[in-house]
């Protein structure tokens, strides 16, 4: 303690004040760091590679403008294009069932070498015995629960792999309008004049952020098919799909150039890797025009939320930057100083490295004798 009163007692107040703000800008930067983790733990439309696959996988993203037609053909292409384009670089079913099978029970997943979804947004009108609704849709179709794990309150996701598609995952709201009840898993709603059954029901995001991105009034899941055959669908405009990585960039590289439309017609986004710091330095680069939007393209919410937590990142990455960069400023401009006073010349030092190497060395010989 006395060591430590003395050497306070030789800093100036210059230095002190200086030793404080590095100090306070590293904790600063600390609590940042920590503050996004934090936040991006929550994203989890963006995780779905993680959860598949794990790090050597990737998950990507595809939204294309209104003029492009999507369908359940044209996604089928894509997928044997893909397990081709896989098989080319030498990553086959069988490799991958013999990493997942020392991890976890064998499954139907298990059996499978890559995960995909599509959706498509519109309105379509449910009927119960209590109540019509009108509400907004998405129409998804193979496994968008899987990259889209919404808050169940009641029942269960559903997903295009099942033998009926007559199925419907409503949110609280419209349970509560339908019903008067958010336990209605089960239960039946019309659509169409044709029954469909309410798998699950979900809790909305009411957060500001979700909000912003457009999520503000009930919204309904159906089948693809069950929105165009009985509600109004905007056309599938969003692909996602969690598969191998074997190089970097691989799989959005393979979605660029085999989905289908040209490059002004779809914005290709790699959501496993969209908020490391190489993929945020375009982000930054571009504020001011990056919310300028020349292709039509309708974004899900869940991608005006992925996009507009890029914004925060940016802005924590440049807070983070400085906070390292004060420190940094005032450990070189101390270090200068010091240098300038020092009360030893350059061949002094280089006399006493010398000395200690030559030490060294001596000691080095006297171990091995």
């Amino acid at each position: 303690m006395a060591g430590l009163k003395n050497f306070l007692k030789r800093l100036s107040a210059a230095q002190i004040i200086f030793s404080l703000i590095a100090v306070i800008s590293l904790i600063l930067y600390l609590i940042l760091t920590l503050w996004w983790r934090g936040q991006e733990k929550k994203l989890t439309d963006q995780q779905a590679a993680d959860r598949w696959g794990g790090r050597e996988y990737a998950q990507v993203s595809c939204f294309v403008t209104r003029d492009v037609t999507l369908d359940d053909f044209s996604i089928r292409n894509f997928e044997n294009q893909l397990t081709t384009a896989l098989a080319d670089v030498a990553v086959t079913l069988d490799e991958e069932e013999g990493s997942v099978q020392g991890n976890q029970q064998e499954t139907e997943e298990s059996k499978r070498l890559f995960i995909d979804a599509y959706s498509a947004p519109g309105k379509i009108t449910l009927v119960s015995e209590q109540a019509t609704l009108e509400a907004d849709a998405i129409g998804i179709g193979n496994d968008f629960f899987y990259f889209h794990p919404l808050q169940l309150v009641d029942g269960r996701y559903f997903s295009e792999n099942e033998l009926m598609t007559d199925y419907v995952v409503i949110d609280e709201d419209a349970a509560w309008q339908l019903f008067g009840s958010n336990e209605i898993s089960g239960m039946t709603v019309t659509i169409g004049g044709v029954p469909h059954t309410i798998a699950g029901v979900v809790k909305r995001d009411e957060s500001r952020m979700a909000k912003n991105a457009g999520l503000t009034k009930t919204l309904v899941y159906v089948s693809v098919e069950t929105l165009e055959d009985y509600g109004t669908s905007e056309g599938v405009n969003c692909y996602e799909v969690a598969a191998p990585n074997p190089v970097k960039g691989f799989l959005a590289k393979t979605v660029r150039e085999k989905f289908g439309p040209t490059e002004e017609q779809m914005k290709v986004v790699e959501n496993s890797s969209r908020y490391t710091v190489e993929a945020m330095i375009p982000v930054i680069l571009d504020f001011g025009t990056r919310s300028m939007q020349n292709a039509a393209i309708h974004y899900p919410y869940f991608e005006n939320i992925a996009r507009g937590y890029e914004d925060i990142r940016a802005v924590v990455l440049i807070f983070q930057f400085l906070f390292l960069l004060i420190p940094g400023v005032i450990i070189l401009v101390f270090l200068i100083i010091k240098w300038k006073h020092r009360k030893y010349t350059t061949r002094d030092l280089i006399y006493i490295l010398m000395d200690k190497k030559d030490k060294a060395l001596e000691k080095a010989r006297v171990f091995k004798r």
